[in-house]
């Protein structure tokens, strides 16, 4: 490994070991006005929502991919133009799975309930 990569490393676990310094008790009225149940809920549809965009977007990746070999092997001239149209394709698949993943985010972080 590279002195690069173990540096990134090293601040990586650094901040996740100091990460609970921050941490602060939670109040009693803070813990009454949101349902454990909600919560509970919104975690796992959130683990739901995220599994399966990643899923399918991968799936789609992979067909646009194979697609787009089998046009480029058939006519090697035209490889530019099929090339720009599987780059744009997959940059919609993947934001599509970037905003699952936004979503999920804030349903893990945000209370958006209260």
């Amino acid at each position: 490994m590279s002195t690069r990569s173990v540096l990134t490393l090293a601040l990586i676990v650094a901040a996740g070991a100091s990460a609970p310094v921050f941490a602060q008790p939670e109040t009693q009225a803070a813990a009454t006005t949101f349902p454990p149940d909600m919560v509970r809920w919104s975690i796992i549809t959130a683990g739901f929502a995220l599994a399966f965009a990643a899923g399918f977007g991968a799936l789609g990746q992979g067909r646009a991919i194979s697609a787009a070999s089998e046009a480029i092997a058939r006519n090697p001239g035209a490889a530019g133009d099929i090339r720009g149209a599987l780059i744009l394709g997959l940059v919609l698949i993947e934001s599509l799975v970037i905003y699952v993943l936004l979503i999920s985010l804030i349903l893990f972080f945000i209370r958006p309930f209260e």
